[in-house]
C-alpha cells in the first residue's frame, strides 16, 4: 500500500527546521535532515528540500500565526555553512511520479503564499537572510519573503538554474516573483534565468534580486539589528499570548473515507468521487472575543477551518484517483451564522483575523484543487457566509427546490453575509461572486441588497447564486446523470476546462503562478527533454547533460 501523506505535524517532531524566539523576532533555521526524506531513495543534501519539508514549514508558518502573535519579523536563514538553500532535491523530483510533482509545486507555492501574505494579513514579515548558495526553489523561499539580505563574498549567490542545468522552470512561482515582485527588468531577467552561477554581491542588488547586500564581517549584526528596527516599526499591535494548535482529532476508515469532529469524507471509489460534509456548530456561539480565545483551538470555526483544510491536502496527495468532490453541509444556519458574525464584528481583533484570513487561504486552495467540485445545496444544509463560498468556488452547485417525500429537515435555504462581499477574495483579487458575475456588477449589488435573508431555491436560482434547482422528481437522476458524465470524461481534458474557467477577470501574480506558471511545469514536467531516460533530471548528477529534441513546440 502507498505511504498515506500526513499534513499534520509536531513541533517537537520536527526534523528541519528549527525555530528560536526573541520577544518580536523570531529566528528560522532551515537544517535539513539528509536523512529525514519522505519517501526512499535520495538524500537531502545541501538544504535541498522535498514535500516533508515544506510540510514542516507550512506547519511553522501556521504556529507562528497563531501560537505566536507577539512575533512581528521571522528571519529565515540557515543553519548550515555556506548554503542557504539548493531548491527542491533533484533526486526526488526525477523519481517522483508525475502527480506528485505537480501536487508537492502546489503546496510549496501555497506555503510560500502563505508566508508572503503574513506581513500584510497578520503583520508578521518574512525576511531572508542568505549566506551561501541560494539556488533554484531555494531562492523562491528568499523571494517569497518581504526583504532580502545577501552576505557580500565570493561564495554567496542567488540563481535560477532550473532552464539550463535541468530542462524545467522554477516552478515555485521563481519566474513570476521575479518580474511582478522584485520588478527585474525583462532582458536582465532573461539573463538570470539562463545562467548557473547566478548573480551575487552589488549586482544582485543592483538588479534589484536583492534588497541589502552586506559584508560577510558584518552580516549576522547588521541582520539582527535591521529585523529590530522592521519590528519596532511594525503596526501590527502587541499581543501577549497566543493558543496552541493541538492534533486534530480524526479517523480513517478501510475504505478512505475519514471522519474529523465537523467534517466528513465519504469516499466512493467505483464512483470515483469524495463527498465532504461539514457540520454545523453543536454549542451556541461564544458570548465574546474572550470567550473564543479561551476556547482556543476548539473553537468551531477554527476547528472547522483545520479539519476541511487538512480533509483538501490529503485527497489531493493521497486519493488522485478520486476526481470528484462533492462539497455538503449540514447544520443550523442561524446557529452558523451566529459563530460567523463574531468574528466579522471582531475583525480587528488578532484572533478573529488570524481565522478569517485562515479561511481566505482554505478557499484560495480549494480553487487551485485540481478536481471537479460540485456542491449539494440540500434540505438541512447551512450554506451560509463563508461556507457559501464554497458554491462559488466549486464548477456546479445543485440545489433541492420544495419540500421531499419523507424528508423532514428544514428547507434548502443559502445565506449570504458580509463574508461574501469582501473578506475571502479569490488570488484574482475579486470576490468569488464579483468573479462569478464578471460582465455584470449590478447582479452582486442584487445578491448584497438580500444578504441576512434565508433565500430558497427559486430566490437563490434567480439571483444567480447557483447552476440548477431541482425538485422531488428530478433530482436524483439529474445528479446521478452529471456524476457519471463527468467520471467518464478525460480528467487531463477536465482539469484543463476548470482551471481556465475558475480564474476570471484581471490576471495576478497568484493566478499567473497557479494558472500560466503551473500549467507550463505540468506540460514540462510530462517531456522527454526532463524526465526521459536521457533527459536532463535523470541525467543531473552524472556530469553529462541532457539529451534534447530540439524540436520547438
Amino acid at each position: 500500500m502507498t505511504k498515506r501523506i500526513d499534513f499534520q505535524v509536531d513541533p517537537s517532531a520536527y526534523k528541519h527546521w528549527k525555530v528560536s524566539y526573541d520577544g518580536p523576532v523570531a529566528n528560522l533555521f532551515m537544517d535539513v535532515d539528509e536523512n529525514g526524506g519522505l519517501f526512499d531513495g535520495y538524500q537531502l543534501k545541501m538544504n535541498s528540500y522535498d514535500l516533508g519539508v515544506d510540510i514542516e514549514l507550512a506547519d511553522v508558518v501556521q504556529r507562528m500565526r497563531f501560537e505566536h502573535p507577539e512575533v512581528k519579523v521571522v528571519v529565515m536563514q540557515s543553519a548550515k555553512d555556506r548554503i542557504f538553500c539548493a531548491g527542491a532535491n533533484i533526486r526526488m523530483l526525477g523519481g517522483a511520479a508525475h502527480s506528485h510533482k505537480v501536487n508537492f509545486c502546489k503546496f510549496t507555492n501555497e506555503t510560500r503564499n502563505t508566508f508572503e501574505a503574513a506581513e500584510e494579513d497578520s503583520g508578521q514579515k518574512y525576511v531572508a537572510a542568505v549566506k551561501g548558495a541560494c539556488a533554484g526553489g531555494g531562492y523562491e523561499l528568499a523571494l517569497a519573503c518581504n526583504h532580502i539580505f545577501l552576505t557580500d563574498d565570493s561564495t554567496s549567490a542567488v540563481s535560477l538554474p532550473e532552464v539550463p542545468l535541468l530542462a524545467v522552470l522554477p516552478g515555485t512561482g521563481g519566474l513570476t516573483r521575479v518580474t511582478d515582485k522584485r520588478k527585474v527588468r525583462r532582458d536582465r531577467a532573461d539573463v538570470f534565468c539562463s545562467t548557473e552561477e547566478g548573480v551575487r554581491g552589488k549586482r544582485a542588488a543592483e538588479w534589484n534580486l536583492v534588497d541589502e547586500v552586506i559584508p560577510n564581517s558584518k552580516f549576522d549584526e547588521v541582520v539582527a539589528q535591521r529585523a529590530q528596527e522592521f519590528a519596532a516599526t511594525s503596526p501590527k499591535a502587541d499581543v501577549a499570548q497566543g493558543i496552541k494548535l493541538t492534533p486534530l482529532t480524526r479517523s480513517f476508515a478501510e475504505d478512505g473515507s475519514v471522519t474529523y469532529s465537523t467534517v466528513e469524507v465519504a469516499v466512493d471509489r467505483a464512483a470515483r468521487k469524495a463527498t465532504i460534509t461539514l457540520h454545523g456548530p453543536k454549542d451556541a456561539a461564544p458570548a465574546d472575543m474572550d470567550a473564543f480565545t479561551a476556547q482556543g483551538d476548539q473553537a468551531y470555526m477554527l476547528r472547522l477551518a483545520r479539519e476541511l483544510d487538512d480533509a483538501i491536502l490529503h485527497l489531493r496527495l493521497n486519493e488522485p484517483e478520486l476526481g470528484l468532490l462533492v462539497f455538503q453541509t449540514q447544520g443550523d444556519p442561524e446557529a452558523y451564522a451566529a459563530h460567523e458574525a463574531l468574528l466579522l464584528e471582531n475583525a480587528d481583533h488578532w484572533l478573529a483575523n488570524e481565522v478569517l484570513k485562515y479561511w481566505k487561504r482554505i478557499l484560495k486552495r480549494v480553487d487551485v484543487t485540481s478536481r471537479s467540485m460540485v456542491a449539494l445545496v440540500e434540505h438541512g444544509s447551512c450554506f451560509t457566509g463563508i461556507l457559501a463560498e464554497l458554491l462559488f468556488s466549486v464548477d456546479r452547485s445543485y440545489m433541492m427546490e420544495d419540500e421531499f417525500e419523507g424528508d423532514n429537515r428544514p428547507i434548502a435555504a443559502i445565506t449570504l453575509t458580509g463574508a461574501n462581499f469582501g473578506p475571502m477574495p479569490m488570488g484574482n483579487g475579486l470576490t468569488r461572486l464579483e468573479t462569478r458575475f464578471l460582465g455584470a456588477p449590478e447582479a452582486v449589488e442584487k445578491a448584497r441588497e438580500s444578504m441576512g435573508e434565508a433565500l430558497e431555491a427559486e430566490e437563490a436560482d434567480d439571483l444567480g447564486l447557483v447552476t440548477m434547482i431541482l425538485d422531488d422528481i428530478d433530482w436524483e437522476d439529474e445528479i446521478r446523470i452529471f456524476m457519471e458524465e463527468r467520471a467518464s470524461f478525460s480528467p487531463d481534458a477536465m482539469t484543463g476546462m476548470e482551471a481556465n474557467l475558475r480564474f476570471a477577470g484581471p490576471e495576478t501574480m497568484e493566478t499567473r503562478i497557479f494558472g500560466r506558471l503551473t500549467a507550463w511545469q505540468n506540460w514540462i514536467f510530462n517531456r522527454p527533454n526532463a524526465v526521459g531516460a536521457d533527459g536532463a533530471l535523470q541525467r543531473y548528477g552524472t556530469g553529462v547533460r541532457g539529451d534534447y529534441n530540439m524540436e520547438r513546440v
